[in-house]
């Protein structure tokens, strides 16, 4: 079932470099409201376009919105920590290898071209307390989630 803005955030815990203490949503939430972005594959165009888009936006994020933004995808964290290095991204990305995370907040696809188990393009803004306010999952994988509408729920917390 897909979280809801509203619903409490599953707290999760997982791995951004091998062999490195892993992330905990609770401890990101300590310095502030976190967005998670869950999206399909490393290196594909449209992950890449979406990332990359973020990485442009980032010290706003930080800055202006003092939120933490994390990326959440099923890749291995080997693949996603050079897939990370090579963009120069500014935030973790964190492996879901196991999906439970994504399953948890509805953000797995049964099917996606032939693989099972990817996660979905999705957006979630989770407050200080745990609660989830803004809440975006898309079910066409070459759509981007709507960052003015992420950007504008940060600046109402």
């Amino acid at each position: 079932m897909t979280l809801q803005s509203g619903d409490t955030a599953p707290d999760f815990e997982l791995t951004q470099t091998p062999g490195e203490d892993p992330v905990r949503l609770a401890d990101l939430r300590r310095d502030g409201p976190v967005v998670v972005l869950f999206f399909p594959l490393a290196w594909s165009p449209v992950c890449t376009q979406e990332l990359c888009a973020l990485k442009d936006q980032h010290e706003e994020y930080r800055k202006s919105l003092d939120a933490t933004v994390v990326g959440i995808s099923v890749d291995s964290p080997f693949a996603l920590k050079a897939w990370s290095e090579e963009q120069g991204f500014p935030f973790p990305l964190l492996s879901d290898f196991n999906r439970q995370v994504s399953a948890d907040y509805g953000s797995l696809y049964e099917d996606f071209y032939g693989m099972r188990g990817v996660s979905k393009r999705s957006a979630f803004v989770i407050d200080r307390e745990g609660k989830v306010r803004h809440a975006e999952v898309l079910e066409d994988a070459s759509q981007i989630p709507n960052l003015d509408a992420v950007r504008e729920t940060l600046r109402d917390l």
